[in-house]
């Protein structure tokens, strides 16, 4: 996979989506809120995975069946972006309907490009 500077992660990139706490705010809480204990849960079986990949190359294992593992990360990756992505419009996006205004059109904005960014890969 293989990344632009639009793709990089900076501190510019971050607070443009929405991901620095706004000025005033002690905490704001996420729509993965609820589910972080299995979201750490998911991602140290990802983790691990990657660990596993590791290993594989270090001992030399047999290239097609290092590429059936990198699926089988690559798929868990995925799903793990989807159910956040999931919990973004139920919680970020519905609450920006709900309390209306502009804010609306800047979180649909703001998913939409999650999503366009979640299909180039």
């Amino acid at each position: 996979m293989t990344t632009t500077e639009a793709d990089q992660v900076t501190p510019e990139t971050v607070e443009a989506a929405g991901a620095v706490e706004p000025a005033g705010h002690d905490h704001v809480v996420h729509g993965y809120h609820k589910q972080k204990d299995e979201h750490l849960k998911r991602l140290r079986r990802i983790e691990g995975q990657i660990r596993g990949l590791q290993r594989m190359v270090d001992e030399d294992v047999y290239c097609i069946d290092i590429l059936t593992q990198v699926s089988a990360s690559t798929k868990a990756l995925q799903s793990f972006a989807l159910q956040l992505l999931e919990e973004h419009l139920r919680h970020c996006v519905a609450d920006a309907a709900t309390k209306g205004g502009e804010g609306i059109d800047a979180k649909v904005e703001e998913a939409t490009k999650a999503i366009a960014r979640m299909m180039r890969t």
